[in-house]
């Protein structure tokens, strides 16, 4: 079946309009596909459900839990959550590797999973500094966490550098629906906390206009996470995981994909603001 079509509407013209590719699995099986699912691409912040893995067995708070999982916006609640997570390992923002945002490593995106390798290099005994390179002792556990849930040995998985200056997996969108089915499932151990975490706390892991809190607020028990370049999947309590990524990486082109493939009405079209916050044209999906 085709790409999804995403069509930016000003007034009556569509203005631009973006491809998406998506794919559902249930028990490992392609149940539904639009474009190509064996499409490859980095999986960016939608790991961080399995980046966390290693901090389930602290028992942390879930507050803490979610905001290791997070792409956040820097809102008070999720910066409490950060320092709350440097605390536990007595570090300081100085110590987070991930750059920073607007003169501030804490207001960066990934700090609370920068946060959360903090912690885990306290807990084993690690020495922190390079927490974030391919060669530190977290990066290869993650590494090979990774690899296992996606079914591929370690030396198969091909990696980059993320955003925020650690590793980022490559998958197909096959992989990363299985991933997140997966997870859903409570595969790998501990997941079932990671997503308990998440689904508790859906403001922390986004933001109250992100698209994986939208998600998992429209569907209950559904576990989302985004990443940069238009990436977004999905783990459904009926057993189906979801992956899609817009080929371009225009985020705003997420939510309307999202909306067709999950059904969720407040996805599928979204209005187009101008800068005074009027409606001028819309975000839809066909």
């Amino acid at each position: 079946m085709d790409a999804i079509s995403v069509a930016v509407r000003r007034g009556n013209l569509v203005e631009s309009t973006h491809r998406a590719h998506a794919v559902v699995v249930r028990d490992g099986e392609i149940v539904e596909s639009r474009g190509d699912p064996g499409l490859v691409a980095f999986v960016r912040s939608a790991a961080k459900p399995l980046q966390a893995l290693p901090l389930v067995p602290l028992r942390l708070p879930g507050e803490e839990l979610a905001i290791a999982c997070a792409s956040h916006e820097a809102l008070p609640e999720q910066l409490v959550a950060v320092r709350a997570l440097l605390a536990r390992a007595g570090a300081t923002k100085d110590d987070l590797e991930c750059g920073a945002e607007r003169g501030s490593r804490l207001r960066h995106n990934c700090s609370g999973k920068h946060a959360g390798f903090l912690v885990v290099c306290r807990e084993r005994g690690w020495d922190p500094g390079g927490y974030r390179l391919p060669g530190h002792p977290l990066q290869q556990e993650l590494r090979r966490i990774v690899a296992e849930a996606a079914g591929r040995p370690e030396e198969r998985l091909e990696t980059a550098v993320d955003g925020c200056g650690v590793p980022t997996f490559a998958l197909s969108l096959r992989e990363m629906a299985r991933v997140f089915a997966g997870l859903a499932a409570g595969r790998p151990e501990g997941a079932d906390d990671v997503v308990r975490a998440m689904t508790a706390h859906p403001a922390l892991v986004g933001g109250h206009s992100s698209v994986d809190t939208i998600v998992m607020r429209a569907l209950p028990g559904a576990v989302a996470k985004r990443g940069a370049e238009g990436v977004l999947c999905v783990g459904l309590p009926d057993g189906r995981g979801v992956a899609l990524k817009v080929e371009d990486g225009a985020y705003r082109a997420v939510y309307a994909a999202a909306g067709l493939v999950l059904g969720v009405a407040e996805l599928a079209e979204r209005p187009l603001r101008n800068s005074r916050g009027e409606a001028v044209g819309s975000v839809t999906a066909a």
